[in-house]
């Protein structure tokens, strides 16, 4: 059975919408909830991909997130052994900032609703196919420049980055297919929680989207499945080594 590691940064923020999605294909994952307090394990060796989740400060704040150096040694073990990681919101800052990308903490409240577009560099590219056109959620706490090289699939409707491919086996997306209106609605009841101005107004659209946004997460699912072969399941090391020794 095919097994992902899931790193889930916050109460509110978990797979969401895209649980069933892997559930309906006998994809079987794993939380990690380094925000609790529990140690971040850093091995990749029992999991066949990793989703890094969204989170409620900037992906530089090591004071708010602690955890930080063992989830960038997390995402550098994933690379080593090439096995598809997936990061959304906070995670996908994670993932650009392990290739080279600027992390910053402005805007501090980077949260809006925004048409996808497509670039040219993602037109043959199954996640910006899936995504062209669609209106969807972004929402992050600051931001993340591009290294050279690295170019962007899908942009926002002011030309800003929102999805990449650092690599074959993965995939940084700053909108939000998981989110539901009951995790938003979760999120303005945690407390000392930092919410933007305009939170009313997100969680209004995230109910009016509702319908269309289920069959988003859908094909947005079918798409890293197929463009990551996340149906493959990776050679897993052993948990136990037994050594056999015959006897003279």
């Amino acid at each position: 059975m095919k097994r992902f590691m899931l790193v889930q940064h916050s109460y509110s923020e978990f797979l969401g919408m895209i649980e069933k999605q892997l559930e309906s294909r006998n994809i079987g994952f794993q939380y990690q909830r380094p925000f609790l307090g529990n140690d971040l394990t850093t091995s990749a060796s029992q999991h066949d991909a990793l989703w890094l989740l969204g989170g409620a400060y900037p992906a530089n704040d090591e004071l708010a997130c602690p955890w930080l150096p063992q989830e960038r040694q997390l995402i550098a073990n994933f690379r080593r052994m090439q096995r598809p990681i997936v990061g959304i919101g906070f995670g996908a800052l994670l993932l650009v900032g392990s290739v080279g990308g600027e992390i910053t903490d402005e805007p501090y409240f980077n949260t809006y609703w925004t048409t996808c577009h497509a670039t040219e560099a993602g037109r043959d590219d199954p996640l910006a196919k899936a995504v062209d056109g669609k209106r969807m959620l972004v929402m992050i706490n600051g931001d993340a420049s591009l290294p050279a090289g690295l170019e962007p699939l899908v942009v926002d409707d002011n030309g800003h980055w929102l999805a990449v491919r650092p690599d074959d086996n993965s995939y940084a997306m700053l909108f939000r297919p998981e989110v539901k209106p009951g995790m938003i609605e979760d999120m303005m009841m945690e407390d000392n929680r930092p919410l933007p101005d305009n939170i009313g107004d997100i969680l209004a659209q995230a109910r009016e989207h509702w319908t269309e946004g289920q069959k988003t997460a859908a094909e947005i699912s079918y798409a890293l499945v197929s463009a990551l072969d996340l149906m493959t399941e990776r050679h897993k090391m052993p948990v136990f080594s037994l050594n056999v020794v015959e006897k003279s």
